[in-house]
């Protein structure tokens, strides 16, 4: 009897339960948040840079009448413009905006003559202004000519690389890159160097004064980009207290902009570097001893391959930090052009959106390049201390450590020195003429930066972009790391997650007008006031938020998920009950560092406040653009008391918190 063969069956499919169909949803809400959020804009920026403007004389013809009243044959824009040889096709490229006076092309115009002009399109698309009243028509259409005086041609839209052709073919223009980048490698050489030498000090030495020294390298982290340039003015600057030491030198342009940037990336270095070096087996070191490799062979064999993956990591982060700031080059800048300056100049200075746009994908492909390396290099990172090692500890060297220390004092006096001067620049009467103290600085209304209305906007701000912001990043870290299966989903999620960390707030600011500022799109309503201002806030910051959330998350156990499921608790009760309790620490600390970026951000937000939503940060700003120095250093010493306030009480509060819910740890 032959064996007999059953029919194939259908495959058999996991069924999602309710818990994970609400988890998909979750997901998909933030999601398209981010979509929305940063995904569009930036597809609308990037359209936009293919948009060029420009009058089509073909598009228009004209007829003049003599005196009598008889008119002469139709001429098109163009004919008359080879004819006269009145205006080049450079001439006739223009902004959106652009405008064309009719009369141009007629040298004895006068609108005083009985002479009549008549126009019309030769397209159904030649659109031209009388006065602000939009006409666009093939018919003809008569006037005299006090009426034909204000009539001006508009530019039409056409797609094409033009834009990128005349930007790179623009030597000023192109010069911006050059300067970005060696502001940008030399910042992050000098930077890098430093935060190196200082995490070594106190990772790898017994100096003392430790707590000490990590407060004051945090400091820059708690003041805007735009306050170590104020700091740098007064000091060195055309009336400084030690303009002497420049040497005939400007602290306006590279110098400035280097040292400032020194300045306010050195912590963001110092962390990645202070990780990397606090990692250390201590066998390693004994081994080479044993050797008997000198310490400065043991320096070169041991401790910069163990640190190299996080000195690769500084230096990218740096570089991007660097090249895509916009407030201290602003400040201190001087004639010594930029990338983010062009943007703002176009925008702002021009009106040139389109130009603004195209700068702002030059701007974007260094950030995202060094973004996708440091990405590569941190995948190639082993890990370097398995359970048999032994955790490093230095040994006494009074000589070590007495260098360690002067190490770390001269950084110190430096972010120290910057952040005095600038508090005693907020105090000063009248700067050099007047040194007695006052308060005089610090009323805001008599300015023109915003009044202390912007730094209640600010508080604001960061008060709804912590909460809100911590809300939305850790809900969505949760979704994507705890769901079953769905391996697509996810890996767009992440995609759409790590996005934000490569793009400069500049580049997301001035996507922001294109995408929210249309009037077909149904979220215009939000555009210039107080919520696009915490939704680009969000999402400029949403990537480092996620990625603490994911570390907190990894720490718990996987199997919470089954055994909750298999008592039939629903997922939203094992989140409140377990998850947030142990992830609190990782969620109080995304809750500040979004609080303190709101606070201290220009970039982001410098193209999207009204008048009604001016930001502290903006109007340290727009009071230095005024003249109004020392008032714009009180206002950045408001910012940095701000932080260190909300600093402290978040640390009181965490402990607070952390003694109810993490007394389990200590078991």
């Amino acid at each position: 009897m032959s064996d007999a063969i059953l029919p194939a069956g259908r495959a058999i499919k996991l069924k999602l339960d309710r818990d994970g169909a609400i988890k998909r949803a979750f997901m998909a809400v933030i999601a398209l948040y981010l979509i929305v959020a940063l995904a569009l804009p930036l597809y609308a920026m990037l359209s936009k840079s293919f948009v060029t403007y420009s009058f089509d004389l073909a598009r228009y013809e004209f007829q003049v009448s003599d005196e009598a009243g008889r008119f002469g044959p139709p001429q098109t824009a163009a004919a008359i413009n080879a004819q006269l040889g009145l205006f080049d096709a450079e001439a006739l490229r223009s902004s959106s905006d652009g405008r064309l006076s009719a009369t141009a092309f007629f040298p004895d115009f006068s609108f005083r003559s009985p002479v009549k002009y008549r126009i019309r399109g030769t397209d159904p698309d030649a659109p031209y202004l009388i006065g602000l009243d939009l006409q666009n028509t093939t018919e003809w259409q008569e006037f005299d000519g006090n009426t034909f005086r204000r009539i001006n041609l508009r530019p039409v839209k056409s797609v094409g690389v033009q834009n990128y052709s005349e930007y790179f073919s623009n030597p000023a223009l192109f010069s911006s890159i050059q300067n970005s980048v060696f502001i940008a490698v030399i910042s992050t050489v000098l930077t890098v160097v430093a935060a190196f030498g200082f995490a070594y000090s106190l990772n790898r030495s017994l100096m003392r004064f430790k707590g000490f020294f990590r407060l004051v390298a945090m400091m820059p982290i708690l003041v805007p980009s735009l306050l170590p340039g104020i700091a740098l003015i007064y000091l060195f600057g055309n009336q400084g207290m030690l303009k002497s030491v420049m040497m005939g030198h400007s602290i306006y342009g590279p110098i400035g902009i280097v040292i400032g940037s020194v300045f306010f990336t050195f912590p963001h270095a110092l962390i990645i570097i202070s990780t990397a070096l606090s990692i250390a087996d201590q066998r390693q070191y004994e081994a080479a001893e044993s050797l008997r490799a000198s310490r400065w062979r043991t320096f070169w064999t041991v401790t910069i391959p163990g640190a190299r993956y996080g000195l690769i990591s500084a230096s990218f982060v740096t570089f991007t930090l660097v090249i895509t700031d916009f407030g201290l080059p602003k400040v201190i800048g001087g004639q010594y052009n930029v990338l983010a300056i062009d943007i703002y100049k176009q925008v702002i200075g021009q009106q040139n959106f389109e130009m603004g746009a195209v700068v702002s994908v030059v701007l974007l492909i260094p950030a995202v390049l060094a973004f996708i390396v440091d990405r590569q290099v941190q995948k190639k990172q082993v890990s370097l201390l398995s359970a048999r090692s032994v955790p490093f500890q230095p040994k006494a060297n009074k000589q070590f450590e007495a260098l360690c220390l002067v190490w770390c004092g001269a950084m110190a006096v430096f972010i120290l020195g910057l952040i005095l001067v600038c508090q005693y620049a907020a105090l000063v009467q009248f700067w050099p003429y007047d040194l007695s103290l006052s308060l005089k600085n610090y009323d805001f209304n008599r300015t023109d930066g915003g009044g202390w209305d912007a730094y209640g906007n600010s508080i604001q701000l960061a008060l709804m972009t912590a909460i809100f912001g911590t809300l939305i990043v850790f809900t969505g870290a949760y979704m994507v790391e705890k769901i079953d299966g769905f391996r697509t989903g996810r890996g767009v999620f992440q995609f759409l997650a790590m996005l934000p960390m490569a793009v400069p707030g500049m580049v997301l600011g001035l996507a922001y007008i294109f995408f929210f500022n249309d009037p077909a799109n149904p979220l215009n309503a939000i555009y210039g006031t107080m919520t696009i201002l915490v939704v680009s806030t969000v999402t400029h910051f949403y990537t480092v938020g996620h990625l603490t959330a994911l570390t907190a998350l990894k720490q718990i156990d996987a199997e919470f998920e089954p055994v909750a499921s298999s008592l039939r608790q629903p997922f939203y009760r094992l989140f409140a009950r377990v998850t947030v309790p142990v992830c609190l620490p990782a969620i109080l600390d995304i809750s500040i560092y979004l609080f303190v970026n709101a606070m201290t951000t220009v970039s982001a937000v410098v193209f999207l406040y009204s008048t009604h939503t001016t930001l502290a940060s903006v109007a340290v700003l727009n009071m230095d653009d005024a003249g109004d120095i020392a008032p714009a250093a009180a206002m950045g010493m408001m910012i940095f008391y701000t932080n260190a306030g909300a600093r402290l009480l978040h640390m009181l509060a965490s402990r607070r918190m952390l003694r109810k819910t993490q007394s389990w740890r200590g078991r």
